[in-house]
């Protein structure tokens, strides 16, 4: 049965529940993306952010043993939805460049989707005074940031226009 949502506290530990189911969702979809994608730069961005999703995941871990919770327990539906959209585009047939432009589509809209929860919860920290997990969010903050103009940047510099 779901926990009755009195609190800002309450709400926070439950996005926070859903951001790890959200990322251990990921951090099974990368290496398929990885696998089919065409160009080499953009194998490299989805193994390196493999590499940091397993991190994203371990820093909501630290979080709550803090808080001597656990962060199991809920299923993120969204990036369900976000990963069965991904896998779609994997069941057509496609040709390479414009599966690769496919899949950068399908990974900036994980990457939305993480910067726009990791924005609320870790304001939603600071607003609680649990600064050093405010910290924490903000670096996976930063991260998916990051991850998402590296997509970008692959999309426009020859992902794009090999798909024309």
């Amino acid at each position: 049965m779901a926990s009755k949502m009195q609190t800002l506290d309450d709400l926070y530990m439950d996005m926070l529940k859903d951001l790890y189911s959200a990322e251990k969702q990921l951090v099974k979809a990368l290496p398929k993306m990885a696998k089919n994608a065409q160009s080499s730069d953009l194998q490299k961005a989805f193994q390196d952010h493999l590499r940091q999703t397993e991190g994203h995941v371990e820093r909501i871990e630290r979080i709550f043993s803090d808080l001597g919770g656990s962060p199991r327990g809920k299923k993120c539906v969204g990036m369900e939805g976000l990963v069965a959209e991904g896998n779609e585009l994997l069941q057509e047939d496609t040709e390479p460049d414009v599966l690769d432009a496919g899949l950068i589509a399908a990974a900036q809209k994980v990457e939305h989707y993480e910067i726009a929860s990791y924005g609320t919860v870790r304001t939603w920290a600071e607003r609680l005074g649990y600064n050093s997990a405010a910290q924490l969010l903000q670096q996976t903050l930063d991260e998916e940031g990051e991850a998402n103009k590296k997509l970008t940047q692959i999309a426009e510099s020859h992902v794009n226009m090999e798909a024309q």
